[in-house]
């Protein structure tokens, strides 16, 4: 099912059905690098208040360190770049300990780095709201995450602008321009084929281009 955002009132919608079901909801939103799912998750927490949770599949980055000791930081942002069994870890939890506070890294931009117990998620949030790349991706740890997630929403943009985003994204963390569209080219590309493969996995495509 794919469907247009002009608003985000059909989303709400579906997501007050979800919730109407007994249980904690947690809500993917995935879809390849820059086609808008941190901006779409921020929007829905803005419009939902204090109520939800939220779990960044961002914060679970391997540090430069990391990277560095393992030969993969010209590689930053592939799958196998992440902490997948952390984040499954804590999806699981929000599962098994409901009653309990999760603390759940979140990532900082401007460093390009996780920060550690960034993110708090209350037993009082029904409904957390997790976005991140790689949440349909059928190989190895990433496995694991579909079946924690109440539904997955895949999000869908025109390929020239979310090039021209991500490329403005390097810029503004540091990369000159001729890097940025390296890194775009090379590393982001690689990563998007991927996650544009999983997309007929998902619950709900949202439209960006018509929006």
């Amino acid at each position: 099912m794919s469907t247009p955002v002009a608003s985000l009132e059909p989303l709400l919608d579906r997501l007050g059905a979800l919730l109407s079901r007994p249980g904690r909801v947690v809500l993917g939103i995935t879809g390849p690098p820059g086609a808008g799912k941190t901006t779409l998750t921020t929007s829905l927490l803005e419009r939902l208040g204090s109520a939800p949770g939220h779990l960044p599949m961002d914060g679970f980055h391997l540090a430069d360190v990391q990277l560095d000791r393992l030969g993969r930081r010209d590689r930053k942002g592939a799958p196998d770049t992440f902490d997948v069994d952390g984040y499954v870890s804590a999806l699981q939890r929000l599962h098994d300990a409901p009653d309990r506070t999760l603390y759940v890294p979140g990532f900082e931009r401007g460093l390009e780095q996780p920060v550690a117990a960034a993110l708090a998620i209350p037993p009082s949030a029904r409904l957390v709201l997790t976005e991140g790349n790689y949440l349909l991706l059928p190989d190895g740890g990433w496995k694991h995450v579909r079946p924690l997630l109440t539904e997955v929403w895949f999000v869908s943009v025109d390929d020239d602008l979310r090039r021209e985003r991500l490329v403005r994204r390097h810029e503004q963390f540091g990369k000159s321009p001729a890097a940025a569209r390296e890194w775009v080219s090379r590393s982001d590309e690689a990563n998007a084929r991927l996650v544009a493969a999983t997309r007929d996995a998902a619950d709900l495509v949202i439209d960006l281009d018509r929006s």
